[in-house]
């Protein structure tokens, strides 16, 4: 009873159902102008009388254009949206992609991009700082032409709003397209009934506990109401809309905050109304039984492919395509991998997809990326950042990194065939940061470190990093703390590490330790 009344996907009669305002995720590059243009959107159609200008107190607020509500969510991270994104519950009705007219296409411009796809969203661009002498917004519309975002007037389908955020030029134009675009999609929801929706934030509030920004997609929700959120349950003591203000109800695509959970949920927890505190308890204790449901009511990252899991999966009909994102250091052999990637031959059972391809370190974005789009992530000369492998290791996201092309390539080739065996893994043992550089004679330059992580070993395998990309790799020759030779260094500890004959060093490099291990194959009869 409780699976069919709570858990199974509400049908709703298609005559009881009205239209709801559009729901907006503004995305795009650092300094692109972001924040200015929701600040300038703000100003100029929030109808806010007494308080003067808005403090935000949540990462959402509503916005009218001639009478017409718009709700836009400013996504701090790409995480809320992928976490939402993870088992299709779909938040979002399109992207707004801002796009600075003097800087053109950035490399984050690219990612939002490759995320919204990988969603499945429309996309709607924003080219802003118009005002600017160097500003060409042609060149953007080339770029995002090349990108497969061809402008309405070139004959493509995606619409293209010029803006000025300082001048407050083109802000009335761009709601008008959102809205547009929303009557074009017909958006609809059922105004009746407990409300169901998704978090979009959490935070731990000194005074008040726990506080959640929810945004409800169905149904009504009024104070005092008792709710399942994740894994637990709560009642909403107070509510309050995005201007901080206490509200009694509301209805679908408006953005809350309320109080009242026993504890912290994660963005993309759904969320639903139930009847009393005895129900909500049922149900809880129906959740912490079987773990399937909990497992989606919280969002838990479905199981995703690894290369040495590939060729079953293929035989099984399960994988009729295998997205890779790529990482490289520099931007040529990047492009020479995805050509040879894209050539590999692989017969009609399996596509190959490059959905994301740049230079650079891999980060925690390329990781959410890949967890929603089920792809894995291949680095060429480049090192995950830290916080990409514990995001990783949470999304079960597999991540290959390489040094020669011809075995990226062959594993991927030999994936494909079956017979991919994983034979050594490497376990990264410690890092330490280079602080200073001394000249000692007959040893060339000695790189004063502090061990961020981990235990330095003398002897040990070692590579050099600047800014995650990999300089030289080698063995660490000389270690020493203080006057005396040691044999390792624990982390917190300042040390002297020699790289033998290397001597490139500069200060913010950093030093990681790794061993290889090897893997045992366990045959599969």
């Amino acid at each position: 009873e409780i699976r069919d009344t709570y858990f199974s996907t509400p049908v709703y009669d298609q005559d009881e159902l009205q239209p709801r305002a559009p729901v907006v995720t503004v995305m795009g590059h650092v300094d692109h102008g972001k924040t200015s243009l929701l600040d300038a959107i703000r100003q100029d159609n929030v109808i806010d009388s007494e308080s003067g200008g808005i403090t935000q107190h949540i990462g959402a607020y509503q916005a009218t254009c001639k009478g017409k509500l718009i709700t836009f969510i400013d996504t701090p991270g790409h995480e809320a949206f992928t976490s939402m994104r993870s088992r299709g519950a779909q938040v979002t009705d399109f992207v707004v992609l801002v796009v600075a007219a003097d800087d053109g296409v950035m490399d984050q411009t690219r990612e939002a991009i490759n995320h919204a796809r990988a969603a499945k969203i429309p996309l709607l661009v924003a080219v802003n700082k118009i005002d600017k002498p160097n500003a060409n917004p042609q060149r953007v519309k080339e770029q995002l032409s090349e990108m497969g975002l061809v402008p309405e007037d070139w004959g493509g389908d995606t619409i293209f709003v010029d803006v000025s955020a300082k001048n407050h030029t083109g802000i009335e134009d761009l709601l008008e397209m959102i809205l547009l675009q929303a009557e074009i999609l017909d958006l609809k929801a059922y105004p009746k009934g407990g409300a169901r929706g998704v978090v979009l934030e959490s935070k731990l509030d000194k005074n008040r506990g726990p506080m959640s920004t929810i945004l409800i997609q169905n149904g009504i929700m009024s104070t005092g109401d008792v709710f399942i959120v994740g894994s637990t349950w709560g009642r909403a003591r107070a509510m309050y809309d995005f201007r901080g203000e206490p509200i009694s109800e509301a209805g679908p695509a408006t953005p809350l905050e309320i109080i009242g959970l026993n504890e912290l949920p994660s963005a993309g927890d759904n969320f639903f109304i139930v009847p009393n505190e005895k129900k909500a308890k049922e149900i809880i204790a129906y959740l912490n039984e079987n773990e399937e449901l909990s497992r989606q009511q919280k969002q838990e990252p479905k199981g995703q492919v690894t290369l040495e899991d590939l060729y079953s999966q293929v035989q099984e009909g399960k994988l009729k395509e295998l997205n890779l994102i790529i990482k490289g250091d520099v931007h040529g052999t990047v492009e020479a991998i995805v050509g040879s990637v894209s050539g590999i031959d692989t017969g009609d059972e399996l596509r190959i997809n490059v959905i994301h391809s740049a230079v650079g370190g891999i980060t925690e974005n390329d990781v959410l990326l890949a967890s929603t789009s089920m792809a894995i992530i291949v680095g060429f000369n480049v090192r995950p950042e830290p916080k990409a492998r514990t995001l990783a290791k949470k999304y079960n996201v597999d991540i290959k990194l390489y040094t020669v092309i011809y075995d990226l390539i062959e594993d991927i080739k030999q994936a494909l065939r079956g017979m991919l065996e994983p034979v050594y893994e490497e376990v990264v043992q410690g890092r330490a940061e280079v602080r200073d550089l001394f000249k000692v004679p007959k040893m060339g330059i000695i790189a004063g470190c502090m061990v961020t992580e981990g235990t330095i070993q003398r002897g040990a395998h070692a590579r050099l990093l600047r800014d995650n990309v990999v300089v030289h790799e080698g063995r660490v020759e000389s270690l020493r703390r203080f006057k005396d030779d040691a044999k390792e260094v624990a982390s917190g500890y300042e040390c002297g590490i020699g790289l033998g004959s290397f001597n490139d060093l500069k200060i913010g490099d950093v030093i990681e330790i790794y061993i290889q291990k090897k893997m045992e194959i366990e045959p599969s009869w």
